[in-house]
């Protein structure tokens, strides 16, 4: 009986199973909370939430005590009471100016690794916060902040930045330092950044003039731990984004689970669409997934409006690069047989900000109620007008593996 049942959830693997997933919108006094849910199998349940200040007459301090407020709101409300905040991220428009205030006031709220980068919300507020949610996990700190369940052990590493920074460094010099830190931090945890490492995020100070430093000093790193054309890379977005300390070009936040087997690890190509990435120089995974016996977490690289020769698509053309770039991402989707249904967050970065309300409209008609943040955020290649990244789940049963 038992083996008639392994073989019934093995053909069920990928069929899509009915799943909680489900949009919604908290408002407090001078705040919006969009909040998706899934809770696969009625197990870990997970929320995405992007927190909004609907009040931007007012000053930076004002929309901070509202935000904390708001935090405070949220986190007593029913369907969230039992579940953790396990990572946030602060966009701020002026980090320099805000982020030790921030600071100060939100980790008094928040026990969770919370990172801080100056990309401008243009909805024309000051500030705006992506949180991260799981219920039925433990909590813990090692040195570093970490959530476990069912022998997993989740990691979200932020602000990772160099802490011997002098003014005449240079992008490259920033990013080996940075890297070798990271690397220590993963060894010293039983960690590889080659077999843990699901996900990072790079801010760049001045994209145009440092990414070139970053991408080489990556690939050294990356060479070094056995990652290559051969072998595989990690989903990554680089982006602009600056720190509070104006002498550091290079910011980094990473996503590392230990625990997993490879073969729960799936990388995402869609190259009918899009290029391999060191075709043109650089050295990341457009998108990877991460199954679980209850369901998959997609996480999709930043993409942009490019075709599968590496060529940018509509060159100055917002609303063509917008339909290509949307276009990109739903093939990484189906890849990983899901759709735009099993987004639970996106974040878009446009290079002009002349184009937000262009791009808000066309958001608001295509994806309205997923949480969602559009930030001022130049990309890596200066035709790019802009770009997106997300993060999917759905439910899957899968006797393979462990469930989340």
């Amino acid at each position: 009986m038992a083996t008639v049942e392994t073989k019934i959830n093995e053909l069920l693997l990928f069929f899509k199973q009915p799943m909680n997933h489900i949009l919604r919108e908290l408002t407090s006094s001078g705040v919006t909370a969009e909040i998706s849910i899934a809770e696969p199998q009625g197990t870990v349940k997970e929320f995405q939430v992007m927190m909004h200040i609907t009040q931007q007459n007012i000053s930076f301090n004002q929309q901070l005590m509202l935000f904390c407020t708001a935090i405070k709101e949220l986190l007593a409300d029913t369907e969230l009471q039992n579940a953790v905040v396990v990572s946030a991220r602060c966009f701020l428009s002026d980090a320099s100016n805000q982020q030790e205030q921030t600071t100060n006031q939100i980790t008094g709220i928040l026990d969770c690794p919370i990172s801080y980068v100056k990309e401008p919300p243009l909805d024309g507020s000051k500030l705006a916060i992506w949180l991260q949610l799981l219920t039925g996990v433990t909590v813990g700190n090692d040195g570093l902040s970490f959530c476990e369940h069912n022998g997993y052990k989740h990691y979200h590493i932020v602000n990772g930045q160099d802490q011997n920074t002098k003014v005449k460094d240079t992008s490259y010099q920033q990013t080996i330092r940075l890297l070798e830190v990271y690397e220590k931090q993963l060894k010293e945890r039983n960690c590889t950044l080659e077999r843990d490492c699901i996900r990072t995020w790079f801010f760049l100070r001045d994209i145009d003039e440092n990414y070139q430093g970053f991408v080489e000093a990556r690939k050294e790193i990356f060479l070094r731990n056995g990652l290559n054309n051969n072998t595989h890379y990690i989903a990554s977005t680089g982006i602009e984004g600056g720190a509070s300390n104006p002498q550091t070009k290079v910011l980094m936040e990473s996503c590392v689970i230990s625990g997993l087997d490879k073969k729960q690890i799936q990388f995402l190509y869609a190259k009918d669409h899009l290029s391999s990435t060191y075709e043109y120089g650089v050295t990341f995974e457009r998108g990877v997934y991460v199954d679980y016996g209850d369901r998959r977490r997609v996480y999709l690289s930043g993409t942009a409006s490019i075709d599968n020769k590496g060529q940018i698509m509509y060159p100055g053309d917002i609303t063509g690069q917008v339909k290509r770039m949307w276009e990109n991402v739903e093939a990484l989707l189906k890849e990983a047989e899901c759709t735009f249904d099993d987004m639970m967050q996106m974040i878009v970065y446009l290079r002009d900000m002349a184009d937000y309300q262009c791009v808000k409209k066309m958001y608001d008609h295509k994806f309205p109620g997923i949480p969602q943040i559009i930030v001022l955020a130049p990309i890596c290649r200066p035709g790019w007008l802009v770009e997106m990244e997300c993060i999917a789940v759905k439910s899957v049963i899968n006797s393979k593996f462990r469930d989340f």
